[in-house]
């Protein structure tokens, strides 16, 4: 459970450096407009901070985690980081006017289409093993 409570810290830290670096970059950049860097700090928040904060509850009350449930974290960790590492690409080149050729855009796109699938497998997997252990204590 202390696993569950020191990554939903580090992802607390992750929003908020998130969060500073997208108000400060686009202030130093006189950047008004919408951008993807918006997002790093709410994906963070929400799907590293309270997704572990929640995992820390269900713990405590079901005691769902077995041995696999390290290999599909891992995956969650690798899909969000992914998927926040391409917001934050996007939006540094949103911010700076940068023209991308086609092929560098959709490669950014389909990188962090790969983040969110791996997010959405691990998700269910994890759901699935929660499942499973709610089922198993009410079996009780």
């Amino acid at each position: 459970m202390k696993k569950y409570m020191n990554t939903a810290l580090l992802y607390a830290v992750l929003a908020m450096i998130g969060g500073a670096f997208y108000r400060e970059f686009t202030k130093f950049n006189g950047f008004t407009a919408k951008t993807t860097l918006g997002v790093v700090h709410t994906h963070y928040f929400l799907l590293g901070m309270v997704f572990f904060l929640l995992l820390l509850l269900l713990e405590k009350n079901f005691s769902f985690t077995e041995a696999k449930t390290g290999r599909i974290l891992a995956v969650y960790h690798i899909g969000l980081n992914l998927t926040a590492a391409m917001f934050v690409v996007r939006g540094v080149i949103q911010v700076l006017g940068t023209a991308l050729p086609n092929s560098l855009n959709a490669a950014i796109s389909g990188i962090a289409g790969i983040g969110h699938i791996l997010l959405g497998i691990s998700l269910l997997l994890l759901l699935v093993q929660i499942r499973r252990s709610v089922s198993i204590l009410s079996l009780r």
